[in-house]
């Protein structure tokens, strides 16, 4: 009786894949930008939150503020930071015009939302451009190809945060992870069903910020200010998604495994409180893709034609979309490791699922 039902839940849960990769993400393997560039540059100011980030600063900053565009400031909110970050930002500020630097004196701040709030409530322009201080942009046309996307009818751009590049299988792990996301709020955001972007390369209008009274809504939370935030703001018209390599982000990769999965587990700790719609269907595809593990596990021993043909049938598509996929998102070199990857993927469901359940974390993100 047992093997029927697992049949049934093992060829459900199949189909059900194979309808999300060829029916919401291959949008994204074939998606082709439609950019206008802008005669007038629109002024713009970038935001990074720092907690005691001397070092990154040092590393990254000029790489962010020597971009081609001429209207800009780049606006860096110090929290509260207990290491050089201060004369550090002083040192950069001698040399820089297009730099500016606040601290945040709200002393009960909780989070990351408390600096990043101090630092729209401060921008000088009406266009805001955030980021981390661990990060640093593809080159230096990522501020204008970010605001090309910003068209007349736009207030939002969704923009992709990859890691970069390192030795070893947490590396690419990390970098597939990176890319599932991306393809996850990218493809429902095509399909009309947009959710989230990632904080540290996303753009929008402050006044986004003031009709919704900023992150009121969701203050008790420490993380959200990117997808939380951006679910209360976002349409299916309003936005606009850069896929174009010259607007990536690159972020540095966390080197152990332990260091990772608490930075997941911050992450995910919003998830609870998504709409009812994208925990369905986000649940959906997570659980699906384990099941049908799970399932072809079992079966396979039984030896039927029928489930090594839907497993098959299954990692045929995901090479296949990944294939346009990673060359779009200048990942290509992942491709060979898909089908591992694409196994060790059910691991991380496994390993985050207690923190999307309790959906609670007081750090700063």
């Amino acid at each position: 009786m047992i093997i029927p039902f697992i049949y049934f839940i093992f060829i459900l849960s199949t189909i059900i894949q194979l309808l999300f990769w060829w029916g919401v993400f291959v949008q994204i393997a074939f998606y082709k930008e439609s950019v206008t560039e802008n005669k007038d540059e629109i002024p713009v100011t970038i935001i990074i939150c720092a907690k005691n980030e001397e070092i990154n600063l040092k590393k990254n900053l000029d790489r962010i503020i020597n971009q081609t565009y001429r209207s800009f400031e780049v606006l860096v909110v110090d929290d509260h930071s207990t290491d050089n970050t201060w004369n550090v930002l002083m040192d950069f500020i001698k040399k820089n015009p297009y730099l500016r630097i606040i601290k945040n004196n709200n002393i009960n701040s909780v989070g990351k939302k408390s600096a990043l709030t101090t630092g729209i409530l401060s921008a000088k322009y009406d266009t805001v451009l955030l980021t981390d201080a661990d990060c640093q942009p593809q080159n230096e046309y990522w501020l204008k190809e970010m605001s090309n996307r910003l068209a007349r009818n736009t207030d939002i751009v969704l923009g992709y945060g990859p890691y970069q590049m390192r030795e070893g299988f947490l590396n690419k792990f990390l970098r597939f992870e990176a890319v599932m996301t991306a393809i996850q709020y990218f493809s429902f955001a095509l399909a009309g069903m947009p959710y989230m972007g990632v904080g540290r390369n996303l753009m929008y209008k402050k006044k986004l910020f003031f009709e919704t009274d900023g992150f009121t809504k969701h203050k008790h939370i420490a993380s959200g200010d990117d997808d939380l935030f951006i679910q209360d703001v976002i349409t299916k018209s309003n936005f606009n998604i850069a896929l174009n390599e010259k607007t990536f982000m690159y972020s540095e990769p966390k080197l152990t495994w332990r260091s990772y999965y608490r930075q997941k587990l911050r992450h995910t700790t919003t998830g609870t409180s998504y709409k009812p719609w994208i925990q369905f269907f986000l649940g959906l595809f997570s659980l699906t893709h384990f099941l049908h593990y799970l399932g072809g596990a079992v079966l396979l021993f039984y030896g039927t034609k029928l489930v090594v043909l839907l497993i098959l049938a299954r990692m045929m598509s995901i090479l296949i979309i990944h294939w346009f996929i990673l060359k779009k998102l200048n990942e290509s070199l992942l491709f060979k490791w898909i089908p591992i990857l694409d196994i060790c993927y059910i691991f991380y469901y496994i390993a985050i699922l207690p923190s999307i359940v309790i959906g609670k974390n007081d750090r700063w993100t």
